[in-house]
């Protein structure tokens, strides 16, 4: 090693010293009145606390994969079902004529004895209003409320959700949107089954059709890795959301929370800020079984892909304290194991062990995420999980940040 001589306007001279192990820089800074020195160590063994905190961003990774990951990649569903109970289907539409026509019969023919369907015709200005009078001539148990421009309020899903759970006649009320389907027709049978008296929530999964293509990949992946959060947590007695597009809930609960109106001012968030509001590790349980899913229409392009996640980030910002500070520690903690990673191997520290304990994690990672798709009916996403990880660690936080520069978009 060696010691540097800095004075400073005039020269630069250097000492090497033998058997240091560190480098010392000492700067001699002279004017026409005072003379200052400063020394500066540099110790190689910054090195050690990279791999320290490298180790500690691990052990956080390792956690949250086997206490949280892993209570969904070992569920086992409940074996006791309630009795058939009245159900209110409830579905906002907007300029959705299309999907309509395609989907709604499918949900108005469920194998299911009593249950109605409510369908809020928001403001469209397609054919949305003939499609639903002409599908009530055939179905009796179709509802339609149509909501005009001059009764609403603000440009929010949420005004016309209330508007169709306050016309709804049962106490379950079972969510989804326009452009879904359900996986079977037992749907309803298998999301009012999961109700007990202790149940006010029942969590779905509304994954996306496979195709090919990178962005559908990424659009698949991204699904499930937030369906085994929100899963996950919740077996864990944290739920903390759901997504309206397979959601049930009582409308009891809806009264007793005062409907949305803690977080009317927030466009998205008729979802996920009502359940992580509403829910407890007591009222709130999951329904996974691949019949109980809905499938969801696929963004086509990466515009809008990224315009829903936005909107996403945009209520994750008003979550209860201790869901961002969970969420919060799991998204660090994969941001900085890449980074730590990184600099490891950039200057071959322990080259060896370092790869050994990125083998560790992926293989947990593989092992956990393999049996979580399995039974989430998605088991061609979990090898992807090696490369996608690292790019949604990143792209998610760019995300997120991006809405402090430009807010997103409101519900279609």
């Amino acid at each position: 090693m060696y010691v540097e001589l800095h004075i400073v306007h005039y020269t630069v001279i250097t000492f090497n010293v033998p058997k240091l192990d560190y480098l010392v820089e000492l700067y001699i800074f002279a004017d026409s009145s005072k003379l200052c020195m400063q020394a500066l160590y540099f110790y190689p063994n910054y090195l050690l606390l990279i791999a320290g905190l490298f180790l500690i961003a691990i052990m956080i990774q390792l956690f949250y994969y086997w206490y949280f990951f892993g209570r969904l990649a070992f569920y086992r569903r409940p074996t006791t079902e309630t009795p058939d109970q009245p159900v209110s289907v409830v579905i906002c539409a907007h300029n959705e004529a299309y999907s309509l026509l395609q989907n709604l019969p499918l949900i108005l023919e469920q194998d299911y004895p009593d249950y109605e369907v409510i369908v809020v015709n928001d403001t469209s200005t397609d054919e949305s209003k003939e499609i639903l009078l002409e599908l009530s001539q055939i179905y009796p148990n179709l509802k339609i409320v149509n909501v005009s421009n001059s009764v609403t309020f603000f440009r929010s899903k949420k005004f016309p959700l209330s508007v169709g759970i306050k016309s709804a006649q049962n106490e379950i009320l079972l969510l989804t949107d326009a452009d879904c389907i359900p996986a079977s027709n037992q749907w309803i049978r298998n999301m009012q089954a999961r109700f007990t008296d202790q149940t006010s929530i029942v969590l779905g999964f509304s994954p996306y059709p496979k195709k090919p293509g990178l962005l559908n990949l990424l659009i698949r992946f991204d699904t499930f890795h937030i369906a085994l959060q929100y899963f996950s947590y919740a077996l864990a007695g944290l739920p903390y959301m759901g997504v309206g597009r397979n959601l049930a809930y009582r409308k009891s609960l809806f009264y007793e929370q005062k409907g949305f109106i803690s977080h009317y001012k927030i466009g998205p968030g008729d979802d996920d800020l009502f359940v992580n509001g509403a829910a407890t590790r007591r009222n709130t349980v999951i329904e996974i079984e691949k019949n109980s899913h809905t499938i969801s229409k696929l963004n086509t392009s990466l515009d809008a892909w990224i315009i829903q996640k936005r909107r996403h980030f945009t209520t994750g910002e008003h979550y209860r304290t201790k869901f961002k500070v969970v969420l919060g520690i799991y998204s660090g903690s994969g941001i900085a194991y890449y980074l730590l990673l990184a600099a490891l191997l950039i200057f071959k520290f322990e080259f060896y062990w370092i790869l050994g304990i990125h083998a560790f994690r992926m293989i947990t990672r593989l092992v956990l995420m393999g049996l979580a798709s399995k039974k989430l009916n998605q088991k061609s996403l979990f090898l992807s999980s090696l490369l996608l990880d690292p790019f949604f660690a990143f792209f998610n936080p760019f995300l997120a940040m991006s809405n402090t520069v430009s807010p997103s978009q409101p519900w279609k």
